[in-house]
C-alpha cells in the first residue's frame, strides 16, 4: 500500500513537472509574436515579393487577380515610400513571363533574380540578399501562396528569421489551396499580415508627417473605398465657400 502511495506521489511530481515545462515553452514559443518587438518598422524588415508574373496571375483560383496586382503594387509603392529594402524574383521568366510592370518600375535599376528553384529560399542569391539587409523580419507576398510563398516562408522561419505573409497581396490555384497554406504556415510560426496592416505599421504614428504625403495617394490608388473616403474629405475640406 505503501509503495503504491509513493508511486503514486512521485507520478503526480512528474505530471507537474511536464506541465510546467511545457507551459515555459509555450511561452517562449509564442512570446516573438506578442509586445511591441513584433510589429514592423521601417528599419528591422525586408520585402521579398515572389513570382508576380502572367503566368502565375493567370492560373489563379483562390481570388480575382486584378485585386491581387493591386494590392502587391500598393504594398510595393508603401515599402519604397519607407525605404524598406524589397527584391523581386521570377521563376523561369522565359516561359511564365517577366514580373509585372507595376513593379519593376518601382525599381527601375533592379535586376530581378530570376530562379529555376521553386522554392526561392534554396536559391542562395535570395538568402545572401536577406543576410545583406541585416532585417531578422522579412514580409513576403507571392504567387502561388500554396508553394512558392510557403516553402521559402516555412523554410526561413525555421532557420530563425520572423516571417510576415501578406496574404492580400498573395494567392493561390484555389481558395482551399490559399487557405490551407495559410493554416500550415501559422502552424509553422509565420505570421500572416495584409496590405493595410504593412501600411499601419510603418508608419505608426500620424505625425510623422514626412510620409504622410507619399502614402495618401497610395490609400487613395489602391485602397478601394478608403480611397473614395478620402477623396471625399479633401473634396469638403476644399470646398469652397458659399456667397452670401
Amino acid at each position: 500500500m505503501k509503495l503504491l502511495s509513493t508511486r503514486k506521489f512521485w507520478s503526480l511530481v512528474a505530471g507537474a513537472i511536464m506541465s510546467i515545462s511545457a507551459s515555459t515553452v509555450s511561452a517562449q514559443s509564442t512570446s516573438k509574436f506578442n509586445g511591441l518587438g513584433t510589429l514592423l518598422t521601417p528599419d528591422n524588415c525586408a520585402l521579398l515579393l515572389i513570382d508576380h508574373q502572367p503566368f502565375q496571375f493567370g492560373t489563379l483560383g483562390s481570388i480575382n487577380s486584378q485585386t491581387v496586382l493591386n494590392n502587391v503594387i500598393g504594398l510595393a509603392k508603401t515599402a519604397k515610400v519607407f525605404k524598406v529594402p524589397t527584391l523581386l524574383t521570377s521563376v523561369i521568366e522565359d516561359r511564365g513571363g517577366y514580373i509585372v510592370k507595376g513593379l519593376t518600375d518601382l525599381w527601375p535599376e533592379q535586376t530581378p533574380i530570376n530562379r529555376t528553384l521553386i522554392n526561392a529560399w534554396e536559391d542562395q542569391r535570395v538568402v545572401n540578399w536577406v543576410k545583406k539587409t541585416g532585417r531578422k523580419k522579412i514580409v513576403i507576398a507571392g504567387l502561388w501562396t500554396e508553394v512558392c510563398v510557403a516553402m521559402p516562408a516555412l523554410q526561413a522561419a525555421g532557420e530563425g528569421y520572423e516571417v510576415y505573409v501578406v496574404t492580400d497581396a498573395s494567392a493561390g490555384v484555389s481558395v482551399e489551396a490559399h487557405e490551407m497554406a495559410i493554416q500550415r504556415m501559422i502552424m509553422g510560426g509565420v505570421v500572416p499580415i495584409t496590405f493595410n496592416v504593412f501600411q499601419a505599421e510603418l508608419q505608426r504614428d500620424w505625425a510623422r508627417t514626412e510620409t504622410i504625403g507619399p502614402l495618401v495617394p497610395i490609400l487613395s490608388e489602391h485602397m478601394g473605398s478608403i480611397g473614395t473616403n478620402i477623396a471625399w474629405e479633401f473634396q469638403l475640406l476644399n470646398a469652397a465657400p458659399k456667397k452670401k
